[in-house]
C-alpha cells in the first residue's frame, strides 16, 4: 500500500511539476523580498509576459506536430514594424508614410496579423508540400523575413530610424488597463492574452484540427494511414502559428510604443523554451495550453523576480539554462519510459 501511495504521489508531482516549480519560485523570491507579492508586481509580470505567451502558443502548435519554428522572432519584428509604420500621429516629425491618412486602428493591426499569417502559410507549404524539414524550412524563412523587414525598414524617408510617435488609440492596447478600484487594475493586453489562450485551448481540445495535430505529432505515418490529410493540416497549423506571431508583434509594438527591425530577436528561443518547460514534448504529440502559459510565467517570474531582488542578469541566464536542460531531460525520460 505504501508503495502504491508513493507511486501515486510521484505521478501527481510529475504531472504538475511545472506548477509546483512556479509556486516554489514565487515563494523563494517572496522570502527574499515580501514586496514581491504586491498586486502591482503580479500585474507587471503578467503585462510583460502577455506577448510572450501569445508567441509561445503559436510555437506550441508546431512543436506538438513534432516540428519547430525558428521564424517566430523575425515574424514578430516584421509585424511590429508593419503595424507601427502605419500608426504614427500626424505631428510626428519623422513619419514613415508622411501622407498616409489616419485609418481606423484595426486596419493596420489586421494587416500586421495577416503578414504573420502569410509567413506561416509559406512555412507550412515548404514543410508539407516540399517536405523540407521544419528546422531548415523555418531557418530559411527566418533569414529571409529579417532581410525583407530590413529592406522595408530602410525605405525613404525612414532609412532605418526607430519608429516612434505611435497613436494613443494604438498604444493604449498595450499600456491601458481596466481600473477595478482600490488600486487594482487589469491591463488590456493581459485580457487579450487570456482570450487567445482560451481560443487555443478550444482548438487544442475541442476541434478536429487539434485532434489531428496531436495525431500527426504522435505518429505521422499512422496519421496518414488513418485518413488524416497531413499536408492540409500542417499548412493550417503553420498559418495559425504565423497569425499568433503577428498578433504578438503588433501587441509588442503597442506595449513598447515603437518598433525597429530588430524587434523579436531570439523570441523564438524563449517561446520554444517556455513550451518545453511547460510540458510540450520535443518528440511531438504532447502539450497543453495551461502548461505553455505556466512555462511563460516561470520565465516571467525569473526575469522580473530575480531582477526585483537584485540577482545579476548573468546568473538569471544560468538559472534559465538549467531549467531548460532539466525540462528537456525530464521530457526525454518520460518519452523513453513509454517506449
Amino acid at each position: 500500500m505504501n508503495t502504491q501511495v508513493i507511486n501515486q504521489v510521484k505521478q501527481y508531482v510529475a504531472q504538475r511539476a511545472i506548477f509546483i516549480v512556479l509556486i516554489l519560485l514565487v515563494i523563494g523570491i517572496a522570502i527574499a523580498d515580501p514586496h514581491f507579492l504586491a498586486f502591482s508586481t503580479l500585474r507587471d509580470i503578467l503585462q510583460q509576459s502577455s506577448t510572450r505567451a501569445i508567441i509561445a502558443l503559436g510555437a506550441a502548435f508546431i512543436l506538438v506536430t513534432g516540428g519547430v519554428d525558428l521564424s517566430a522572432g523575425r515574424v514578430v519584428g516584421l509585424t511590429a514594424v508593419v503595424s507601427a509604420s502605419m500608426l504614427q500621429i500626424d505631428e510626428y516629425a519623422n513619419r514613415f508614410f508622411p501622407d498616409l491618412p489616419q485609418y481606423w486602428v484595426g486596419l493596420p493591426i489586421a494587416i500586421g496579423i495577416i503578414a504573420g499569417l502569410a509567413v506561416g502559410l509559406v512555412n507550412g507549404i515548404i514543410v508539407a508540400k516540399l517536405h523540407v524539414p521544419p528546422f531548415i524550412a523555418t531557418l530559411g524563412t527566418m533569414v529571409a523575413v529579417y532581410g525583407l523587414n530590413s529592406i522595408y525598414f530602410d525605405t525613404e524617408p525612414n532609412q532605418s530610424q526607430p519608429i516612434g510617435g505611435l497613436r494613443p488609440d494604438f498604444t493604449v492596447i498595450g499600456s491601458g488597463y481596466i481600473d477595478l478600484g482600490g488600486g487594482y487594475s487589469i491591463p488590456y493586453i493581459v485580457l487579450i492574452a487570456i482570450g487567445v489562450a482560451l481560443i487555443c485551448w478550444v482548438v487544442f481540445n475541442k476541434t478536429r484540427l487539434g485532434k489531428n495535430m496531436y495525431a500527426i505529432g504522435g505518429n505521422i505515418q499512422a496519421a496518414h494511414v488513418s485518413g488524416i490529410h497531413v499536408a492540409r493540416n500542417l499548412i493550417a497549423l503553420y498559418a495559425i502559428a504565423g497569425a499568433l506571431y503577428g498578433l504578438g508583434g503588433v501587441l509588442e509594438s503597442a506595449r513598447t510604443g515603437g518598433a525597429t527591425n530588430n524587434y523579436g530577436n531570439m523570441y523564438e528561443l524563449d517561446a520554444i523554451a517556455a513550451c518545453v518547460v511547460g510540458g510540450v514534448s520535443t518528440a511531438g504529440g504532447i502539450g497543453t495550453v495551461p502548461g505553455v502559459m505556466a512555462g511563460v510565467l516561470i520565465f516571467g517570474v525569473i526575469n522580473y523576480g530575480l531582477t526585483f531582488i537584485g540577482v545579476s542578469p548573468y546568473w538569471q541566464l544560468i538559472i534559465k539554462g538549467l531549467i531548460i536542460v532539466a525540462a528537456v531531460a525530464f521530457d526525454i525520460r518520460k518519452y523513453m519510459a513509454k517506449k
